[in-house]
């Protein structure tokens, strides 16, 4: 049950903030090109840090690591809050991530070394799965009722009583384990693979300032990238690297975790964009918004379901092909949307697509991210996995942000208003247009995940056990 409200509470807290969002924005006066940062300064800090929180949880003790994550995502989720301006928030926002990636992987290390009878682990992991991909659905109803009945400071305040109760609860209850031997971290790795990402992310949002020709957006992208080919220098050279490059030399691991980044990156369009969409465009409330964001949750469990089982007898590449296609559709799709638009015709199937494409994509592409790792390598690989879609996610939604940001000034400036009535109208136009050029960038993004897959993944039917397709589903 401790694990389980951890889980939830890392999970919930993604969705739960991106419906506050536009109130956020608004409260604190954050600029467009940087509203983006609510988002991706917890993805870029969870994703930069988890292989590090991994090897924190196993070689420090991971209740000790569990206990000290939750402590330290109440007091960020305090800041946040209790935030006064937008770089407050921000930095809320990255501590949040940092103490994620210390209670995620302790969580579920504690979950493998507790439960060690099949039977047991596999309810357990079971229940640890549902709760995974429902606490999103969750989070958007909460997130909603939250902002309306309160305010949106209480979609991070509401993390405090709950870090509260884990405190209490894993004291008595939660055993000490860790790792032995070399123990030995690798911290220039995560500070370059880190600083590296973020660089690269504010490069992104410069470029929706400056423009992409200015020397502060070339500067910090140039900078980025040189931290990245480091982190890559240091993990060959390290006798204790945070990501062995043999995870990822692998054809079909290395394929799988190209493939989580594209989707990471294409798949966080959809919902940062339609949020706005929904509350500042069609004028729903938060509650409404978050109701009517719930169909992805719902295509992403029908889809899960029967990915599973197809996985085994197909093999993961059509799926994951099949999964792109449709989540790229679905995106097209949203293209179409304007400012009258009928959510019912318009939105609605668009969001079923995309999450039935998802659903498709994610239960393949984990069993091929784990296909022949050695055990020794698990936990290394399936981190690897996660941040991926983590950091996928981050440069996403600096890189659409950037272009929907710029689609919208010059919208307007091509668009001049002669009355406040006009404007008013332009200015709605402009937001869908700025929506619509994300979503059509997501498109091709996702839709470039399906081609990795297809071209680069070898693995067939034969090398996904049933075991590992029901466990993964």
């Amino acid at each position: 049950m401790v694990l389980g409200i951890a889980q939830l509470m890392v999970v919930l807290d993604a969705t739960i903030v991106n419906i506050a969002l536009p109130h956020a924005q608004a409260d604190l006066n954050i600029t467009n090109a940087d509203r983006q940062w609510v988002m991706t300064a917890y993805t870029l800090a969870f994703g930069g840090l988890l292989l590090l929180g991994g090897r924190i949880a196993d070689y420090w003790g991971r209740k000790r690591t569990f206990i000290v994550g939750s402590i330290g995502f109440a007091l960020a989720s305090a800041l946040g809050g209790l935030a006064t301006n937008g770089e407050l928030l921000f930095a809320a926002r990255a501590l949040q991530g940092a103490f994620s990636a210390l209670l995620a992987p302790a969580g579920l290390a504690l979950l493998t070394v507790l439960f060690t009878e099949a039977k047991e682990r596999a309810k357990a992991f079971a229940v640890y799965g549902a709760i995974s991909g429902g606490g999103a659905a969750i989070g958007l109803v909460l997130g909603g009722v939250l902002t309306e009945s309160l305010d949106w400071r209480w979609c991070l305040l509401v993390n405090i009583p709950v870090a509260a109760l884990l405190v209490i609860l894993a004291l008595p209850i939660v055993p000490e384990s860790k790792a032995h031997g070399d123990t030995r971290y690798d911290i220039p790795g995560a500070v370059a693979a880190t600083l590296g990402l973020t660089s690269l992310v504010y490069g992104f949002t410069k470029a929706a300032e400056n423009g992409w020709g200015a020397g502060a957006t070339l500067g910090f992208i140039g900078t980025g990238v040189a931290l990245l080919v480091a982190f890559v220098v240091i993990e060959l050279r390290s006798k204790n690297p945070l990501l062995p490059m043999r995870i990822l030399l692998d054809r079909n691991r290395g394929g799988a975790f190209l493939s989580s980044l594209f989707v990471g990156a294409g798949m966080m369009g959809a919902f940062f964009f339609l949020t706005f969409y929904f509350q500042g465009v069609l004028m729903y409330s938060p509650v409404k918004a978050g109701l009517a964001s719930l169909p992805i949750t719902a295509g992403v469990f029908v889809s899960a379901g029967l990915a599973s089982k197809l996985v085994v007898k197909f093999g993961p590449k059509p799926l994951m092909v099949i999964g792109a296609v449709l989540a790229s559709a679905s995106m097209a799709w949203l293209t179409q949307i304007g400012v009258h638009t009928s959510y019912t015709t318009h939105v609605l199937p668009a969001q079923l697509l995309m999450g039935l494409g998802m659903g498709f994509i994610f239960v393949p592409l984990s069993s091929i991210a784990l296909l022949g790792v050695p055990e020794h390598d698990a936990g290394a690989a399936s981190a690897t996995l996660n941040a991926t879609q983590q950091v996928g996610g981050s440069l996403g939604a600096a890189l659409l942000n950037t272009f929907a940001t710029t689609a919208f000034a010059a919208y307007l400036t091509s668009h001049p208003q002669a009355t406040p009535e006009a404007a008013q109208v332009v200015m709605a136009e402009a937001a869908v247009h700025s929506y619509i050029v994300a979503f059509a960038w997501g498109s091709g993004i996702i839709l470039l995940a399906g081609v990795v897959a297809g071209l680069v993944i070898k693995a067939g039917k034969g090398q996904v056990s049933d075991s590992q397709a029901v466990h993964l589903g």
